[in-house]
């Protein structure tokens, strides 16, 4: 059996920040005011037990994006339904991690394949050999269901250009916009100074999705709500295969979360052999 596994990379993917916009009393220089809300925001949003987040925009690849999150960060659980509105690869799938293992839905093509199964497991490491012998690497889909993505605003603190631009309401909540301008490469090297080994584990995987894009410079914007917590993030850049443009929004945080795994006899699990449901 020849299984055509698609691999779902926004942000996660694995992506956010960004934006545009001036502002003639805004803060200059990565030392200033601005920067120091946007870094609190990112910790204090970060330390959050559960997040449930929408992104919307334009990712290289997959065209037109509609996603929705929902990820528990201790332990980690979590869920993620992609759309992709235009492009080859329109559809819907979705990504789950539990208990350490990750799963996902299959494409309508694969279901008779796997014998009427409507899930793929990949088992609870990144890599892995497939019962019939491929080596496989799902390390960025475990790392994009699994991410808080309010890790990348720490890239708008350290752009030299972060600016306060203003105050706007954003899904209902008042806010303090944020904006500027980094080199990926010069954020790469700011990683040195961070100090928590996991966070910047966390920042070098985007950085590497940014890469592997051809994305050299990021625009950043971070809205910061009352609570000190990043309330919206906009990611924007360009590619080898075409403009980045991503939008996150934060529904909610530290609510509740259970991800359920799908039933047994509905998945495949690529490093077993397969077998026909009932037998």
């Amino acid at each position: 059996m020849k299984l055509a596994v698609r691999a779902v990379l926004p942000a996660a993917a694995a992506l956010l920040l960004a934006g545009c916009g001036t502002g003639a009393d805004a803060e200059q220089s990565a030392e200033s005011p601005a920067a120091d809300a946007v870094a609190r925001a990112v910790e204090r949003t970060e330390g959050a037990t559960s997040l449930h987040y929408r992104v919307t925009g334009r990712f290289p690849a997959r065209g037109r994006i509609a996603d929705e999150g929902t990820v528990r960060t201790k332990p980690v659980e979590a869920r993620l339904r992609t759309a992709n509105l235009s492009g080859e690869e329109r559809g819907e799938t979705e990504l789950r991690l539990v208990g350490g293992v990750l799963y996902g839905s299959a494409t309508d093509d694969m279901v008779e394949e796997m014998g009427g199964r409507h899930w793929i497991s990949y088992g609870p490491a990144a890599e892995f050999t497939t019962h019939g012998g491929l080596r496989m690497d799902v390390g960025a889909m475990r790392d994009q269901v699994g991410r808080n993505p309010a890790r990348e605003a720490a890239f708008l603190a350290g752009a030299q250009d972060v600016r306060r631009v203003g105050a706007e309401k954003v899904a209902g909540a008042d806010t303090a916009h944020y904006t500027g301008t980094a080199a990926v490469d010069e954020l790469r090297a700011s990683l040195k100074e961070v100090e928590d080994k996991a966070a910047r584990a966390g920042r070098e995987r985007s950085l590497d999705q940014y890469e592997k894009l051809g994305v050299d410079e990021l625009t950043l914007d971070v809205w910061v709500d009352g609570g000190d917590r990043i309330k919206r993030l906009r990611t924007r850049g360009f590619g080898h295969q075409g403009p980045l443009d991503l939008t996150f929004t934060f529904l909610d945080h530290d609510r509740p979360v259970t991800v359920p795994a799908p039933r047994a006899d509905d998945t495949a699990d690529l490093r077993k052999p397969l077998k026909k449901n009932g037998s």
